[in-house]
C-alpha cells in the first residue's frame, strides 16, 4: 500500500517512519523548499515522548533541547516578581520532559527516516480525486500520481482538509491571540537556562537564550481581524501592537530587522466531527489543532501518527474499504477524548498569556506566585503532566 503524506513537519515524518517500519510505501510532500527553521520552543513530554523513545530519538532531543533552571516573570524594570522551578515539572514527568525548538524536533524526526522515504519539497497537492479504489493526485508542479491513501499532516492551514472537507472557516476556532516568534544573534542580556517573561494587559513577551549564542523571542498579543500575509506587514503589525509595551520590548523590536527567522500566526483550534473521509485522512494540527496555548500540539501529532500507523497495520497491508475505515475510526476513537480535553483546557488559558484587563493580569500573577510554593506546584503539575492514554503495542 502506497500512502501520500502531505506535510513534512512533525506529524508527517512520524507517520512515514512507522508506515515504513510496517511495510507500507510512504511518500512525503512538503510545500516549503526545505525543512522549516525557527519558530518557537515546545515543552515535550507525555505520550509523545513515549513515541519518540520508540523511534530512538530521545537521546538527540535531550542533547539538542533544554532543561531550564528557572521560569521567571519580571516587571517592566526587569525585577523578578515570581518564578517557578522547572525541575518540579521534570520530576512530575519522571524525568521524561524536555523543552526543544519545534524545528529541532521536526528535523530529528525527519532524520530518523534515514533517507529511506521519498520526499518531495517545494510542492503540494492541487487536487484530490478519491474514486473509491485510489486517490488520484495532481500536484502544484503539474505532476499526477495515484495512491492508496492520502494523509493530510499539513498543519492548521491544511490544503488536504480544504480540498476534502471544505473551507478552514468551517472548522477553525480562533482564540483571539496572535503568536509571533523570531531569533537574533548577539542580544544582551542573556539569562542562560532561564525562560524570562514579561506580561502586560493584552500581551506577553518571552525571552530564551539559545546555546548557539542567539536569543529567541516569542510575543503573544490579542488581535481582532485577519493577519497580513507578507512578513514586512506582519512585523509592522507586531510593532504597532507591542511598541507600547514596557521593559525590553522596544529594544527587542529594534533588533527584529536582523532576525534570522520570523514566524507569525493565529492561535487557533481545529475541531472536526470526523478526521477522515474515504481514502483521505487527517492527523496533527490539520485534524485537531489544540493551539499553542494548550501546549503539546507536537506531542499529540506524534501520538496520532503512531496510532494511525498501528491501526492501518492491524487492518493489513491490503485493506478493504471497510477495514481502512475501521483503522481511521479506531485512531480517532482512541484519541478524540484526549485531544478534546486539551482543547477545552486551552480555552481558559488566554488570560495567562495575554490578560484582557488589569484584573485578569492581577489574578494571573497571583496564581503564578502560588506556583512558586513547592506543594502547590507538585499538586498542579502532578495532575497535568500525565496523558490518560496507553499507546498500543506496535504489531510485528
Amino acid at each position: 500500500m502506497d500512502v501520500l503524506i502531505v506535510g513534512a513537519g512533525i506529524a508527517g515524518p512520524t507517520l512515514a517512519y512507522w508506515l515504513k517500519s510496517f511495510g507500507f510505501v510512504p511518500t512525503l510532500v512538503e510545500r516549503a523548499p526545505r525543512l522549516r527553521e525557527g519558530g518557537y520552543v515546545v515543552d515535550f513530554w507525555g505520550a509523545g515522548y513515549d513515541v519518540a523513545e520508540r523511534m530512538g530519538i530521545v537521546p538527540r532531543l535531550l542533547a539538542e533541547g533544554y532543561r531550564f533552571r528557572e521560569l521567571r516573570e519580571v516587571d517592566a524594570r526587569g525585577r523578578r516578581i515570581s518564578h517557578l522551578d522547572p525541575i518540579r515539572l521534570i520530576d512530575a514527568a519522571r524525568g521524561r520532559y524536555v523543552t526543544i525548538g519545534r524545528s529541532d524536533l521536526s528535523r530529528a524526526v525527519f532524520d530518523a527516516l534515514n533517507g529511506d522515504v521519498e520526499t518531495i519539497f517545494d510542492d503540494t497537492v492541487e487536487t484530490l480525486d478519491d474514486d473509491g479504489d485510489r486517490v488520484h493526485v495532481r500536484f502544484n508542479g503539474g505532476a499526477t500520481r495515484s495512491f492508496d491513501l492520502v494523509i493530510g499532516a499539513d498543519g492548521l492551514h491544511s490544503r488536504v482538509r480544504a480540498l476534502t472537507f471544505g473551507p478552514e472557516s468551517d472548522y477553525e476556532r480562533y482564540l483571539g491571540i496572535v503568536v509571533a516568534a523570531f531569533d537574533v544573534d548577539g542580544y544582551l542580556p542573556r539569562d542562560e537556562l532561564v525562560a524570562v517573561t514579561h506580561t502586560e494587559v493584552g500581551a506577553q513577551m518571552l525571552r530564551i537564550a539559545l546555546r548557539d549564542g542567539s536569543t529567541m523571542f516569542c510575543f503573544m498579543f490579542r488581535h481582532d481581524g485577519d493577519l497580513p500575509g507578507e512578513v514586512d506587514a506582519q512585523q509592522e503589525l507586531l510593532r504597532s501592537r507591542i511598541g507600547g509595551m514596557r521593559g525590553e520590548a522596544r529594544a527587542v523590536l529594534d533588533r527584529m530587522p536582523q532576525a534570522r527567522t520570523f514566524y507569525m500566526d493565529r492561535a487557533s483550534q481545529i475541531r472536526m466531527p470526523s478526521w477522515s473521509r474515504g481514502r483521505i485522512g487527517l492527523i496533527g494540527d490539520a485534524a485537531a489543532c489544540p493551539s499553542l496555548l494548550a501546549g503539546q500540539g507536537a506531542a499529540l501529532a506524534m501520538v496520532e501518527a503512531y496510532v494511525l500507523a498501528v491501526e492501518l497495520r492491524r487492518a493489513g497491508l491490503h485493506t478493504s474499504p471497510g477495514e481502512r475505515g475501521d483503522a481511521f475510526a479506531a485512531m480517532q476513537a482512541s484519541l478524540a477524548g484526549l485531544v478534546r480535553k486539551k482543547q477545552d483546557a486551552a480555552l481558559g488559558l488566554g488570560a495567562a498569556f495575554a490578560p484582557r484587563n488589569r484584573m485578569q493580569l492581577y489574578t494571573r500573577n497571583t496564581v503564578l506566585g502560588l506556583m512558586g510554593i513547592p506543594f502547590v506546584a507538585d499538586l498542579v503539575m502532578g495532575r497535568s503532566l500525565r496523558d490518560p492514554v496507553e499507546l498500543p503495542v506496535a504489531p510485528l
